[in-house]
């Protein structure tokens, strides 16, 4: 069944099934077809997001358990409404010691049945980077102790972490030297700082707490999915959306596997029929599509909240910007060495082991045929890396007549790219590479598959940490162009453009999610559209930068000057709604919240601080800085200045937001909204975007119809119940504008059967409000090429949207 609309919810034990119950009501007046809920399956305990999964066998009864879960969703059934859940098919939570088949494995080693179930290279010992210090210290201190729990033995370190001991040594475990004791264990402790270069089992990315699961093993598969399959056999789920689909060995296989399985069940007579919905965690690059053969609706919302920023932002913008950004930190304007320098580092540090054991795989397929005889380890070594440095992607996804057409094109770019870095006389190497990922050329075919698998897997990665978890840290000409499945170095997307997406959307994937917030944006959906405004007065942009850069510097001593105009934009970006420069308490508020938005920016940026090797006194600089400039008594003039800022450029931001909101509800696809996002979303990276939602605000707002966002919202997924077909199966048809502000709006049709809805819809309006321009001198003779002026259809209305009947 696909949904209409959906809202999402993150479910903890702070917001349980029973809250999200009483909400129910709520929705349904709001015009929501299906909860999308977070993951439900049991996560570590206190899980503030259910990613940590210990056991994908049952209902999480943090958040209520099963019977609580069949309750909410008899409560949505009642009301004709639905439920999609979050699935995570590609790793498991192994810290705290809750996750019964890691502790099996830590137990009983490579016999243990679950020792396929994760992707370990058991040539060795199961190494356990869980130790503050090397081995030998931490036995020392005496952090490591044997316990018993439940009847057995168990090591127990720092009171924190209990390790199970091996069957053979239950009896003996009390009084044995415990030195003596590790050393017999199946896994072997380590320093945490080890993990990088030593780990021998693949995590999810960089953390070491989320082990990576075998989802390509049919029996892997059908254990981590029964309950997903049951829920859906009984009607309690309508689909699913899968979390980070790239991490998996065959992500089109795993998505064909899954399509079959849910097409074979039965499901009651009394819910809604299938087919599932399925939705996929996927970044795509510019220009790089979805494979149509993948049996799924379509990705989860990346691509289309990147198209939609993009167009709020003015191309005008991106040189100055870029100037006053290099200027005032030193850094190059443009942001492609600022990914090139980040994947390189990371690569070089964080993902060191993991790219050596990817090179193994690659020496042992080359070994295996006597036509690669001289390619050394060194060659491929430096092969893979420099491929590893330009991979534009986050991976490919097949070989030989498996291999999409896209993957080619992509390989082709590859090529382009890595050829300055490639050694003189090492080209060779690289195009052997290639032909392997290819599924081309000599090869042993098992030894090929897994060398690409490790390669795939570690593109993917590095693409996430280097370019999001990094280098968008990094780079600040703008940092509403930064955020999750964003194109950095492009600043805006021409209307022509979109238009040709959305057609593409039409054709390819009426039903896949249109997201402008989530639960992994930087910054929320408001934040960038009242930073999108700064393209369009880049100007008077500098001018109000180089005023506070004057206020702030009593007290920016120590601080590079790249860190505090981050700073400055994100206090102009998430500056609070009604927040003066007089109300002491709201400012404390705010501060908080910008101090822990800075040091986790400090951190992943990697330059100055890490979460490795926090720099506290440089970070308590920064913190200083944030909260003098928040601090009345302090910083009374910046204060005044910031908040008729952003006041005077309100009207600007209010019309990109409401754009952004009519464009999500109306283009072809399946709206979603993030939770708590009806009103203003002026929220920063997790875990501010995950803050506790005042839905006796919501509830009240929705009642009294206000505000314009909410309002908007609603009206539009009043169209969307009333005629659901127009936007489940319309076409998207663009209406050409002309005039003198032609480029400052975009105009469309959605061309069902039964009717038609047409779309105004204003962009990059700075100037008028700035300015103060009426409306109708504004628009002058712009019209749609039916002839309609927009100072008609618009006026000093934020958009206009119409249902008109259909064509006969």
């Amino acid at each position: 069944m696909t949904p209409r609309a959906t809202y999402r919810f993150q479910f903890h034990k702070d917001f349980t099934f029973a809250d999200a119950e009483a909400l129910v009501p709520y929705l349904d007046a709001l015009g929501i077809s299906h909860l999308y809920a977070s993951p439900v399956t049991t996560a570590r305990s206190g899980s503030t997001h259910g990613y940590d999964v210990v056991d994908p066998t049952r209902i999480n009864p943090e958040l209520g358990g099963e019977e609580a879960f069949r309750r909410l969703v008899t409560a949505l059934r009642s009301r004709g409404m639905g439920v999609i859940i979050d699935i995570v098919p590609n790793h498991m939570g192994v810290a705290g010691g809750e996750n019964a088949w890691w502790n099996d494995v830590l137990a009983h080693g490579e016999t243990s049945e679950f020792a396929r179930y994760f992707d370990i290279d058991w040539r060795e010992k199961l190494v356990l980077p869980i130790l503050g210090d090397p081995l030998a210290e931490t036995l020392a201190s005496g952090a490591l102790k044997v316990e018993q729990v439940d009847g057995r033995y168990v090591l127990e370190a720092y009171g924190e972490h209990r390790l199970p001991i091996r069957d053979e040594d239950q009896p003996t475990a009390a009084t044995d030297d415990i030195a003596a004791l590790v050393d017999r264990q199946h896994y072997r402790l380590a320093s945490w700082r080890v993990a990088n270069d030593e780990l021998n089992w693949r995590r999810f990315f960089t953390i070491n707490d989320l082990a990576g699961l075998r989802a390509e093993d049919p029996i892997v598969f059908e254990a981590t999915h029964a309950l997903y399959f049951r829920l859906y056999a009984e009607g309690l789920i309508d689909g699913v959306r899968v979390d980070h689909v790239d991490g998996l060995t065959d992500p089109a296989g795993y998505c064909r596997q899954l399509r079959a399985r849910f097409d074979a069940i039965e499901r009651p007579a009394d819910v809604p029929p299938g087919p599932a919905y399925i939705v996929i965690e996927k970044i795509l690059a510019d220009g790089e599509p979805l494979s149509t053969d993948w049996g799924v609706d379509g990705t989860s919302g990346y691509d289309f909240m990147e198209q939609v920023t993009a167009l709020l932002h003015a191309p005008a913008g991106a040189e100055p910007l870029a100037k006053l950004w290099a200027d005032i930190s030193g850094r190059s304007a443009d942001f492609a060495p600022e990914e090139l320098r980040a994947r390189q580092e990371l690569l070089a540090w964080q993902f060191d082991g993991q790219r050596r054991r990817c090179v193994d795989t690659f020496v042992a397929l080359a070994r295996s045929t006597p036509e690669c005889d001289g390619l050394t380890r060194g060659m491929l070594d430096r092969a893979i890396e420099r491929l590893l440095w330009v991979f534009p992607v986050y991976r490919t996804y097949g070989t030989g007549d498996a291999a999409p057409a896209a993957d080619a094109a992509i390989r082709e770019t590859v090529r382009q790219r890595v050829a300055q870095f490639v050694p003189p006389g090492e080209d060779a190497v690289v195009e052997r590479i290639l032909a392997w990922l290819a599924g081309e050329g000599p090869a042993d075919a098992k030894l090929a598959a897994e060398a690409v698998r490790k390669f795939q897997q570690l593109s993917a990665p590095i693409a996430a940490k280097a370019v999001e978890d990094t280098a968008f840290y990094r780079y600040g000409r703008l940092l509403s162009r930064n955020d999750v499945g964003f194109d950095a170095a492009r600043m805006s997307l021409e209307i022509d453009d979109f238009h040709a997406a959305m057609v593409e959307r039409a054709r390819d994937w009426p039903a896949a999610m249109l997201a402008t917030a989530t639960h992994d944006h930087k910054r929320g959906e408001d934040v960038r559209a009242r930073l999108a405004v700064l393209s369009e007065v880049p100007d008077l942009w500098r001018a109000r930068v180089e005023r506070w850069r004057e206020l702030a510097a009593p007290f920016d001593d120590g601080v590079d000057p790249a860190d505090a105009y981050m700073l400055l934009q994100t206090l102009f970006g998430a500056w609070p709604e009604r927040l003066t420069g007089s109300d002491t308490e709201g400012l404390s508020d705010f501060a908080e919240r910008i101090v822990a938005w800075q040091e986790k920016a400090l951190r992943e940026a990697k330059l100055r601080s890490s979460w490795e090797a926090p720099d506290e006194a440089y970070e308590n600089r920064c913190h200083g800085l944030a909260r003098a400039l928040l601090d009345p008594e302090r910083s009374p003039a910046f204060l005044d200045d910031i908040t008729a800022f952003v006041g005077r450029i309100a009207p600007a931001a209010a019309t990109n937001g409401l754009a952004q909101v009519a464009l999500r509800y109306t283009v072809p696809g399946v709206p979603d909204l993030y939770q708590g996002t009806e009103i203003a979303d002026l929220s920063l990276v997790d875990p501010d975007n995950r803050r506790p939602v005042d839905y006796a605000q919501l509830q009240a707002s929705l009642a009294a119809d206000t505000p314009a966002k909410m309002a908007l919202i609603r009206q539009l997924l009043a169209l969307r119940r009333t005629h659901p077909t127009v936007f489940s199966e319309g076409r998207y048809e663009p209406i050409a504008l002309s005039g003198i502000r032609a480029d400052h709006a975009i105009a469309f049709c959605r061309i069902g059967a039964d009717a038609i809805l047409r779309c105004v819809i204003p962009l990059r309006c700075a100037e008028r409000y700035l300015d103060r321009i009426d409306a109708r001198d504004w628009w002058g003779d712009t019209a749609l090429a039916s002839g309609e002026a927009l100072a008609d259809l618009l006026g000093e209305r934020s958009v206009s949207i119409e249902m008109l009947p259909a064509k006969s």
